[in-house]
């Protein structure tokens, strides 16, 4: 067995201490401490500065990829520096940071909150745009390679600056700097290798049908017109969605179809291929994705999928929360999915309603309300009711149930006139009838008796609070038998700590899967 010897060790300390040195002098992130903070960022038109701590997780995934969107924009001239807020908590406080990673982008020493993605590709397009003016110029030099600068690149081409649309394409401008690029050209040379004729839009993009000019009347369009075009533009045929672009998505107001496969599969891409025309053939009525099965399992048991098998596809519309999971006991071709894809957008398909067991009594103060027997429960005009709806891991829903059970027991004599109720939203669906979807915990809805109406409540969860609610919305008479001296119920709790939450301080079903 061999030993190191102590000069051994200083040597190997000094190797490490070297290494970790060389490593450090070779990054391009810039490390700003509290004292060389305000002369470093005061003189950068233009900054990305990252507040860390060393332990965080979300910032160790982030790291390589700011460190090489670091690299690539230091040919652009776009430093990207960091800030450790354990060496330097007294600063970090200063500075408000109150989570871990809090990026901001700065305008000599002016920062704003970063609202970019946290991948490389999508921190050097967002930093490139923030260092653009809102409309660049285009000439026959740039033309090429402004084409080229991004996913989504539009360009006017204009016999004038002053021309139709010239404004409109402008305010268009203005207000997405930050999605897409944009850029204005009067270059004839420019026009020529466009193909186009002035005046025209035209935007390119890096997947799909790389050119798309703008296919109405151009001299009367509006901001909307060509918001809503390019924002079409954006979403290609079929993607993989996962955390970054769920929200391009969800902001879409389109349903979306999920293709669930497992990407460690060989026929992967043969599946995505199946399903990539049915996609382009129904793109103006329904976006369409492919998702990692294996790492977003929980997101297809909220979609309703029933088994672990894939692939799986379903549809989801997103404004109701309404899922219609596509039977898994047959093989998924491409007609199987056209077919179910028609049923959908021509209003054919009944949703799949998820829901736990009807409960066989009901003896707890609280009536356990599932999606199977709501509208029966709910919907009866007799009665007003008051709703939980709840997700068990929800913080918030668990310091509210002693006030919530206070509730229930102090109404439990009078219940065939209101009801206190729960309802697990994760595990059970709302029916399409209800005007409503669930999207934080907990959510407390009212509705008065005789009525289809719901009402807020959106005071704090203290017992008083929550019984001045009850009086002022209830339409029934909430007067309380009269019990022998011996036979009083046990007392309801005075008063549970007020809560200021709101109902969307905690994640919602789908934010809860990681999408």
């Amino acid at each position: 067995m061999r030993f190191l010897t102590t000069a051994s060790l200083l040597g190997l300390a000094a190797f490490v201490f070297a290494d970790e040195a060389a490593s450090e002098a070779a990054s391009d992130v810039l490390n700003l401490t509290a004292k060389d903070y305000d002369t470093i960022v005061n003189a950068e038109p233009l900054m990305l500065v990252e507040f860390f701590a060393p332990w965080c997780g979300h910032c160790k995934a982030l790291a390589p990829h700011y460190e090489e969107a670091a690299t690539a924009l230091k040919e652009k001239g776009i430093k990207l520096a960091k800030v450790d807020c354990v060496d330097q908590a007294d600063f970090c406080q200063e500075k408000g940071i109150q989570g871990y990673p809090t990026l901001k982008v700065t305008r000599r020493g002016e920062a704003v909150d970063y609202s970019g993605p946290r991948k490389a590709d999508g921190i050097i397009s967002y930093m490139i745009k923030q260092s653009l003016p809102a409309v660049s110029e285009v000439t026959s030099a740039n033309h090429e390679e402004f084409q080229k600068s991004d996913k989504i690149v539009a360009i006017a081409y204009l016999s004038s600056t002053t021309d139709a649309p010239a404004p409109v394409f402008s305010d268009v401008a203005e207000a997405h700097r930050d999605d897409y690029l944009f850029g204005i050209t009067i270059d004839q040379k420019a026009i020529d290798a466009a193909g186009v004729k002035p005046p025209a839009i035209v935007v390119y993009r890096s997947f799909d049908e790389p050119k798309s000019e703008y296919p109405y009347p151009i001299t009367s369009v509006t901001k909307k017109d060509v918001v809503d075009w390019i924002k079409d533009l954006a979403v290609p045929i079929i993607d993989e969605v996962n955390g970054e672009n769920y929200g391009l998505y969800a902001n879409s107001g389109k349903p979306l179809a999920y293709l669930f496969v497992d990407p460690s599969l060989d026929t992967k891409d043969a599946i995505i291929e199946k399903v990539k025309p049915v996609a382009a053939k129904y793109k103006s009525k329904v976006n369409f994705v492919w998702i990692d099965a294996v790492k977003f399992g929980d997101h297809a048991k909220a979609l309703n999928i029933a088994e672990v098998k894939w692939p799986a596809f379903v549809i989801q519309n997103l404004e109701k929360q309404l899922k219609y999971p596509l039977d898994q006991s047959k093989d998924l071709t491409s007609e199987l999915v056209e077919d179910w894809v028609s049923q959908y957008v021509s209003d054919k398909l009944q949703p799949e309603l998820k829901s736990q067991p009807i409960p066989p009594t009901q003896n707890d103060p609280v009536f356990n309300l599932v999606g199977k027997h709501f509208e029966e429960v709910v919907f009866d005009d007799s009665k007003d009711v008051f709703v939980e709806f709840y997700a068990p891991w929800c913080g918030h829903c668990k310091r509210l149930a002693p006030a919530w059970e206070s509730l229930g027991l102090k109404y439990k004599p009078i219940e065939d006139k209101i009801l206190i109720a729960k309802m697990d939203a994760t595990e059970n669906d709302l029916p399409p009838s209800v005007p409503f979807r669930v999207s934080g915990f907990p959510t407390l809805k009212f509705k008065p008796a005789g009525g289809r109406e719901w009402v807020d409540y959106e005071g704090d969860r203290s017992i008083e609070s929550l019984l001045e609610f009850i009086e002022k919305n209830a339409k029934n008479s909430l007067e309380l038998p009269v019990v022998a001296e011996d036979a009083k119920q046990v007392p309801y709790e005075a008063e549970t700590p007020p809560a200021t939450h709101t109902a969307t301080s905690e994640p919602s079903v789908e934010t809860h899967d990681e999408l």
